[in-house]
């Protein structure tokens, strides 16, 4: 309990040190996520010793934190433009979360069996947990006003609503590099892949309708001031998730189309106070789970895996997007600059670590998935946390050149 007591105290010392700097954060070299992950690695067992958490909490503990985060970050994305104006992204949007999110997918398994020679069916199971690109750690790179200032509008719509789909949409992946790993029916695991995308996606539909009407009503009657109105979303984001688990779905997807189905119906100006969910997921509602990541990061077992450790973040973070991006640049509509920024800014994070606990909660107890999981977790919260405010300026210099 006093661990627990001591985290609290440790992340709200944080929060307010970065409540002081709110309004040069988004300016400098680093992320709110990255300070909490390198504040867990200090107070944790291998610096300071100051937490440690029992064994037996870790995988349950960083499992419903991510997924809790996840489901509140993804009603901030698909709160953050006018549904009706993504009309324009659907169609590239729709590219990037099946031929390229195969093709990450591919790479990153690939990559897994060449650097840290592992079996392929464990290589796959790490490259699908690594795919999709975390909405949490991509919100830092397109919200706020310097990325309003230096980003196109496009750009931010494509990266926030990839990022809102395919985290959902990796599931199957997952489901189906867990049976390969356990041995289990390929079939039986596509079939209840599809059965929680199709599921998620009517429970989010149905729920964000019904709570967009009950909105939209409110607001008609002016019943509900901004505050309570922003206070809804989240309190649906969290209704949707334990509706999709209750009908054995796919919770992540289901908050996202909720949330894009409630934007939809309720009028624009009822969205707009709302759309600041993201700040708030970006600066202090991720906190607790980096921290935590810092304190469980798995030191002993990264230097079992020698100079893999090193080769397989950096070959991730390099060779899964980039590639992908710049292959596809042509049927995304992206000029050289836009496929180079949205190739490097794809972050690995959050929705990574839910797949990886969701794996080990399946029975794969194989210690290298965790260990090459958060390995990349923590050089991508490092490497785009450090490069994102650099990164802008740079694209804006680009464009104007």
């Amino acid at each position: 309990m006093e661990d627990l007591h001591l985290g609290y105290a440790l992340v709200g010392s944080l929060a307010v040190a970065l409540a002081a700097l709110s309004s040069k954060m988004r300016d400098l070299p680093f992320s709110e996520p990255l300070l909490a992950l390198l504040l867990g690695v200090v107070v944790g067992p291998q610096v300071l010793g100051l937490v440690e958490i029992s064994e037996g909490i870790q995988t349950p503990l960083v499992h419903e934190l991510a997924r809790v985060l996840l489901a509140i970050s993804l009603i901030g994305v698909a709160l953050r433009f006018p549904v009706r104006r993504l009309r324009p992204i659907v169609t590239p949007t729709t590219v990037l979360v099946t031929v390229g999110m195969l093709g990450m997918a591919a790479l990153s398994a690939g990559l897994a069996w060449l650097v840290l020679g592992v079996p392929l069916a464990l290589a796959v199971l790490i490259g699908v947990c690594l795919t999709p690109t975390d909405p949490v750690l991509a919100s830092s790179v397109v919200t706020g006003k310097p990325a309003e200032e230096h980003l196109p509008a496009r750009t931010r719509q494509l990266l926030s609503e990839e990022s809102g789909t395919n985290d959902g949409l990796a599931l199957p992946l997952v489901l189906l590099g867990i049976a390969l790993v356990l041995g289990d029916s390929l079939g039986h695991a596509a079939l209840d892949g599809l059965y929680q995308v199709v599921v998620g996606v009517v429970v989010g539909i149905v729920v964000g309708l019904v709570a967009g009407r009950a909105m939209s009503f409110a607001q008609s009657r002016s019943d509900v001031d901004e505050g309570p109105s922003l206070i809804f979303t989240l309190v649906l984001a969290v209704a949707v998730l334990g509706i999709a688990r209750v009908a054995n779905s796919d919770g992540i997807l289901s908050v996202f189309v909720a949330g894009l189905a409630y934007n939809f119906t309720v009028s624009q100006d009822d969205v707009g106070p709302q759309n600041t969910i993201d700040e708030g997921v970006n600066r202090y509602v991720v906190l607790p789970l980096f921290l935590l990541l810092g304190i469980l990061l798995p030191w002993s077992e990264w230097a079992d895996l020698g100079w893999a450790a090193l080769v397989f973040p950096v070959a991730v973070l390099l060779l899964r997007r980039p590639p992908v991006l710049l292959a596809l640049a042509r049927p995304l509509g992206l000029e050289l600059r836009d496929a180079v920024f949205l190739g490097w800014f794809g972050p690995i994070g959050v929705s990574a670590l839910f797949y990886l606990t969701l794996s080990e909660e399946h029975g794969v107890t194989d210690p290298r998935l965790w260990a090459a999981g958060t390995l990349v977790v923590a050089a991508s919260t490092f490497a785009h946390g450090v490069s994102s405010a650099p990164g802008r300026r740079l694209y804006r210099r680009a464009a104007g050149s």
